[in-house]
C-alpha cells in the first residue's frame, strides 16, 4: 500500500509539473493535496490533477463562489467565470486550457 501511495504521488508530482509549470507554489501544494485525496485514487492522475486544477482556480481565483452564492446555478456560474479561469491557467503557463464545450 506505501509504495502504491509513492508511486501515486510521483506521478501527481510529475503531472503537476507538466500541466502548471508556472504555478504559484501555495497553489500547488493545495492542488497536490486535493489531487492525493483517496476519493481521487480511481482517476489516472493527469486526469485528478486537471479537475482538481480546475476547482481550485474556480474557488479561490475567480468570482464563482460568489455567482454562486447569487444564486445562478452551476453551469452558468461556470460560464461566467471560464475566460477568469483561462486567465489564472495562462498566467501560470499552463499545458491546457478550459473549453467551453468541456465538462468537468
Amino acid at each position: 500500500m506505501v509504495r502504491f501511495a509513492t508511486g501515486r504521488h510521483k506521478a501527481i508530482a510529475k503531472a503537476l509539473t507538466l500541466l502548471l509549470p508556472g504555478a504559484p507554489y501555495a497553489d500547488i501544494e493545495a492542488i497536490r493535496f486535493e489531487a492525493s485525496q483517496r476519493r481521487m485514487a480511481d482517476l489516472p492522475p493527469s486526469i485528478a490533477v486537471w479537475l482538481t486544477t480546475l476547482a481550485h482556480v474556480r474557488h479561490q481565483h475567480t468570482e464563482y463562489d460568489a455567482l454562486m452564492d447569487e444564486g445562478y446555478d452551476r453551469d452558468a456560474a461556470r460560464f461566467f467565470v471560464l475566460d477568469n479561469v483561462n486567465e489564472v491557467l495562462t498566467t501560470w503557463r499552463a499545458t491546457r486550457l478550459l473549453d467551453a464545450d468541456e465538462s468537468d
